[in-house]
């Protein structure tokens, strides 16, 4: 698929997970895409002017969360049909990624810096469903024996 034709959902919670994502922007910079990500002043300020959908949160370890983002991601990848989604986690990328999957996008998920040597929840979940799964420290792909190494975003 041509790099400029794909449409490309970048989903995460704000804060760390949200730099992490926005530090890829010559990847995804002069692509169509779309934000899906918490309603927070630091997403708005960074995102301004960005395609956002808001998720839910609090959403750690919530099942309430859970399960009101995944009503949220049923209904925004219907509308957007996104070719790929791209996370660096937390919680929203879990139901983003497992319905993004039934409709048949690509998925790449970024473990966080701050994993040297334990996995994140929202890793855990993604892993296994991943089409390209990223760490940043050498160690963690004792952890994640299926992942890429490429070295820290930062």
């Amino acid at each position: 698929m041509s790099d400029k034709k794909i449409k490309v959902c970048l989903v995460g919670s704000s804060g760390g997970h949200l730099d992490h994502l926005y530090i890829l922007r010559p990847f995804w910079e002069g692509k169509e895409r779309f934000w899906a990500t918490f309603d927070k002043e630091d997403a708005r300020s960074l995102l301004k002017g960005e395609k956002i959908y808001p998720v839910y949160y609090p959403s750690n370890r919530s099942l309430k969360a859970l399960i009101i983002n995944t009503h949220r991601a049923i209904k925004i990848l219907r509308k957007e049909r996104p070719d790929l989604i791209i996370s660096a986690g937390a919680a929203p990328a879990v139901p983003f990624f497992y319905i993004g999957k039934l409709m048949g996008a690509k998925l790449i998920y970024l473990e966080t810096f701050d994993r040297i040597n334990k996995a994140s929840l929202s890793g855990k979940l993604c892993y296994k469903i991943s089409d390209l799964f990223i760490v940043q420290w050498e160690q963690m792909k004792e952890v994640f024996p299926k992942a890429v190494y490429y070295g820290s975003l930062f």
